[in-house]
């Protein structure tokens, strides 16, 4: 990957978020060196948000990522190709993405969707602050 295309990504992710306080925001990758690079520590920074790359093993680790990776694969690239162009990878994966994070029913979170147990946290979150 390119230094590019993840600077691509991480714009893409800021502006989708629209997250009015970046500064609660920790961005985590692996030791690649598109996510070490100068210009892409420099994006973080100018956003405010805080870079963490783990170490093999620990809870930073990107287990997580790779999992999900895991299941993209096996539910969409092993399962729709074989792939023409790579628009065609790049709309199924933006399709598969809206689903997984959208209406995707995970037992670990309760059986709701990613989004709707993150819009849950931060209603409880902003909740407790307006206790205190």
């Amino acid at each position: 990957m390119a230094t590019q295309f993840v600077l691509d990504a991480l714009d893409q992710a800021i502006w989708q978020r629209k997250t009015p306080d970046n500064n609660a925001l920790v961005h985590h990758s692996d030791r690649g060196s598109q996510y070490l690079s100068i210009k892409y520590t420099e994006r973080l920074v100018e956003f405010g948000i805080d870079p963490s790359v783990g170490t093999v093993g620990d809870s930073y680790d990107n287990a997580l990522a790779e999992c999900v990776i895991g299941l993209f694969k096996t539910e969409v690239i092993n399962q729709i190709g074989p792939w023409k162009s790579m628009r065609e990878v790049e709309w199924e994966t933006l399709k598969w993405v809206d689903w997984y994070n959208n209406r995707r029913l995970l037992g670990s979170i309760g059986y709701i969707p990613p989004t709707e147990a993150e819009e849950t946290f931060y209603a409880n979150l902003n909740s407790l602050d307006m206790v205190a």
